[in-house]
């Protein structure tokens, strides 16, 4: 059984902005350590085979300046891969001249015996839909995804058809919901109004947890 109370206070959560030539970008950082030590949660996280293990079916050319595609997802390019601290890629939904294009980056270390994950993902958003959804939309997805990181470096992983059924489980519908209202408090800590953080809570909560 998933302790949903644990898992969601083991993530650290931030929001921001970043300037671009021309614009600005849009920041969702995660961070939560991981049992286990940094070459193994290196692997699970450049390792096909265990990618498909935690996350999704991946293909492709898993190297530096290699291109990959998670399985109804997105794909990209390995722009970073400093063994076993740095991974940075781009993250393209569509094709790149009409899709969703940014950046994930992943940075690990050392602490105590256990690993520190970091992930921050900057990508430019709309105001229309910053303010519909706020970090919510991605920040919600990855702490899906870090879950199932830790519940298999834990031995607890899932085929893709317990993954499937355990996203429709009331565990599931209590974590993206306080996944979500977590995402709205890092909002009013970055600056926005309580009413704006509500709406984004609300939007992204309808999103992932439809009644």
């Amino acid at each position: 059984m998933i302790d949903i109370i644990g898992e969601l206070a083991a993530v650290h959560r931030e929001t921001g902005r970043r300037p671009l030539p021309g614009g600005e970008a849009r920041t969702v950082r995660l961070r939560r350590h991981y049992d286990a030590d940094i070459e193994d949660v290196w692997d699970a996280l450049t390792t096909a085979e265990r990618i498909n293990r935690w996350f999704l079916p991946v293909s492709g050319d898993l190297r530096l300046g290699g291109h990959y595609q998670f399985e109804g997802n997105a794909g990209g390019e390995v722009l970073q891969c400093e063994p076993p601290r740095l991974l940075k890629v781009s993250w393209i939904f569509g094709e790149p001249a009409e899709g969703d294009v940014s950046e994930v980056e992943v940075r690990l270390s050392e602490d105590g015996g256990k690993t520190v994950l970091d992930l921050q993902h900057v990508a430019t958003v709309d105001a229309e839909r910053w303010a519909t959804y706020g970090p919510g939309a991605v920040g919600v997805g990855w702490e899906g995804a870090l879950l199932g990181l830790g519940m298999y470096l834990g031995g607890g992983e899932m085929t893709d058809e317990e993954r499937h059924a355990w996203s429709e489980t009331p565990d599931a519908k209590q974590f993206m919901t306080g996944s979500a209202e977590a995402w709205g408090a890092a909002m009013t800590a970055a600056g926005s109004t309580r009413d704006e953080a509500a709406t984004a809570i609300r939007n992204t909560i309808d999103f992932y947890v439809p009644s």
